[in-house]
């Protein structure tokens, strides 16, 4: 049961019924929603499948490579965008609001929300259905048609009033092809860098298009990776597009008092606003009277594998403040499915109910604060992590009393390197390598902790689910569970390298999935070799036996043995190398890894220097430009085309060509 202190402690917040949060998920009646509601993170929720251009997949949080002053954080919307998605394309939707909240003291309400909200410009006309009609090489080139413009507010009362913008600019178009915008590398020279923006008081903010940092194999929902573990090894996501937000400003504009200092951890979640009434062509309708949430997302595959269907709408329309008032949802923490499953498909025993661990990584924040954390009320049961990591409880200005568990990604903005667990003393040292198992694999940078772009998040939580969160000292109840599961999905990194320096995101794929890029080789548009992706097994896989060593599967080796080497190159921005763990290769379940990167100056002129952090993966799209990064999951859906008639001639639009000496030719 929910402890009741937690729930007597909320006040005049628990009138927030889950009663509420009920009608709102049964709410897509005519006029109230949008014409369908919607769901956060890859599609996981009924109703968010008609309106893929407020789906929001996913949700990063780190401090800046670049600025250990700064912190960085990463929304992503639209999922499988195919990079040849015509004749629209993937713009953002003119009449939503993009927000990404956060809560400083832990009380499960935003203390700060940023708000982008976007206008079209479109030059078509009704005479062309073209989005550009010639080469386009800047972001105010006559031959593009069809641009799209910011606008970034901030909100300090949990969106009852906004101040005046703090930063506006142009939007990245979507990529429309090599005759029209040239190489991936190409759009981020001439169409990413230029819609970067200044945010009053200091950081920079950017929309643009990018390939889906999220790597995975969603196969996991064909009864966990086939029933026998043949079913890993493949990107599903690789060679998508998705749209990015990204926004980096200082660690004081954040925290609580402006004092990142005494108060290093935040709370991160973005959702997407729709107004209440809308016409049948999409805009607000007259008398709308407010906005309606209809997409959420913390961490990483909470809706998708630890909330049931039936309460996927409903988890999407309410606040994190509510969340801890809906039983059901906390009961899905305490008692998960995902364990039961593998017990029941792979015969693997589950971890003993209730899991108060769970509660603490998906609800409180890791601390040793056991009235934060306790919810059964028995002091004495054991952290799963012995650290005061992420929880905004940890603040010295935050009040304990008005404390609400509430599912949320929780920063700590303090560590800015990766950073081992806990010695037996109660001592930290700072590591040579991140891990891609962050945490879990010894490094408390990486996530749970924010999450980082490289971290390989569905391997963790597979991990955590089992109960295991030091992979360096399994408990033996747990070993035959981590021999069996180690190799998570076998998808270890991106099909494209991030880079050291903002956006840290890569440029957007370029070629059809079906051409290769949902393989693992990305819709690659630099030289062949410079990745090694993993090759997916032809033949089930037994799990294997306590103290056995995971089977080979192509060149990747699933259980304690190395990987082999990967070479990450960058194409014509520079020479980019990167060597996997301590010895040029990577562990793949056991221990920290990490990659080093040498290179000359990119085309966009910015330096690669060494990085901390582990590489992605094959280059599909440019990005790992100057060296890898860490920093976290995305995702992908259908295309939406808005129809901008398709069928319509093209009156009075030449197409423009531009010939080598800058100018236009017809």
């Amino acid at each position: 049961m929910l402890n009741q202190g937690i729930l007597q402690r909320r006040g005049p917040r628990a009138t927030a019924l889950i009663a509420a949060g009920g009608l709102l998920a049964g709410s897509a009646v005519l006029g109230l929603l949008p014409t369908a509601a919607l769901a956060s993170s890859h599609r996981e929720a009924p109703l968010i499948l008609g309106d893929p251009l407020v789906d929001n997949t996913d949700v990063y949080a780190f401090s800046s490579p670049e600025n250990p002053d700064n912190v960085t954080f990463i929304a992503d919307w639209i999922p499988f965008e195919e990079p040849n998605g015509g004749p629209n394309f993937y713009p953002w939707a003119d009449d939503a609001e993009y927000l990404i909240h956060i809560d400083n003291n832990g009380d499960a309400i935003a203390d700060l929300t940023y708000r982008w909200k976007f206008t079209t410009e479109d030059l078509r006309d009704g005479d062309t259905f073209l989005y550009n009609n010639g080469p386009v090489t800047s972001l105010d080139d006559e031959n593009l048609l069809f641009r799209q413009y910011f606008a970034l507010d901030v909100s300090k009362d949990g969106g009852e009033t906004w101040g005046k913008p703090i930063a506006k600019g142009p939007v990245s178009p979507s990529y429309t092809g090599p005759a029209s915008m040239g190489s991936s590398q190409d759009y981020v020279d001439h169409l990413r860098t230029p819609a970067e923006t200044e945010v009053k008081g200091g950081g920079k903010t950017l929309a643009t298009q990018t390939e889906d940092p999220f790597f995975l194999d969603l196969r996991v929902f064909d009864l966990l990776y086939g029933g026998d573990l043949s079913e890993r090894g493949v990107d599903t996501l690789a060679g998508y597009n998705v749209n990015s937000i990204v926004l980096e400003v200082p660690k004081s504009e954040v925290a609580i008092n402006n004092d990142a200092t005494k108060n290093p951890v935040i709370g991160v979640w973005s959702t997407t606003t729709r107004p209440n009434l809308r016409n049948a062509d999409g805009t607000a309708a007259e008398g709308s009277g407010g906005y309606t949430q209809v997409s959420r997302l913390g961490q990483p595959l909470v809706n998708e594998v630890v909330i049931p269907a039936g309460l996927k709408d409903t988890f999407n329309s309410i606040d994190p403040s509510v969340d801890a008032t809906v039983p059901a949802v906390v009961d899905r923490v305490l008692d998960p499915e995902v364990p039961k499953l593998i017990e029941a498909i792979y015969g693997i025993p589950a971890p003993p109910t209730p899991r108060e661990d769970l509660f603490e990584v998906f609800l409180t924040g890791i601390t040793t604060k056991v009235d934060v954390h306790d919810n059964d009320g028995d002091g004495a049961k054991d952290n799963p992590i012995p650290l005061d990591l992420n929880s905004q409880a940890n603040n010295a200005d935050a009040d304990p009393a008005a404390f609400q568990p509430s599912e949320m990604l929780r920063l700590n903005m303090s560590i800015t390197a990766p950073t081992s667990l806990p010695d037996a003393e109660g001592k930290t040292q700072p590591l040579e390598q991140a891990s891609r198992l962050g945490v879990v694999g010894g490094d408390i940078q990486g996530f749970p902790n924010g999450r980082r772009l490289a971290d390989d998040v569905v391997d963790i939580e597979i991990l955590a689910l089992e109960g295991i969160y030091n992979v360096n000292a399994v408990p033996a109840d747990r070993q035959a569970a981590f021999e069996a599961l180690k190799g998570g999905d076998l998808v270890d990194s991106n099909d494209n390298a991030f880079s050291g320096t903002f956006p840290y995101i890569a440029g957007p794929n370029t070629q059809a999935v079906n051409q290769g890029g949902g393989t693992g080789a990305g819709g690659t548009d630099t030289p062949e070799g410079n990745g090694t992706p993993v090759t997916p097994p032809t033949t089930p896989v037994t799990p294997p036996a306590s103290g056995s060593d995971g089977g080979n599967s192509g060149d990747h080796n699933s259980g304690s043995g190395n990987s082999g080497n990967h070479n990450s190159g960058s194409g014509n921005s520079g020479d980019h190398n990167s060597g996997w763990g301590n010895s040029g290769s990577l562990n793949s379940g056991v221990g920290n890894w990490g990659a080093t990167a040498n290179g000359s100056a990119g085309t966009n002129g910015r330096q690669n220097v060494v990085s901390a952090y582990p590489v992605g993966g094959v280059d599909a799209g440019e990005g790992g430009l100057d060296h890898s990064l860490i920093p976290a999951l995305t995702g992908s859906a259908a295309l939406l085309l808005l129809g901008a008639g398709a069928g319509s001639l093209i009156r009075g639009h030449s197409l423009r060509r531009k010939n080598n000496a800058g100018g236009h030719q017809v």
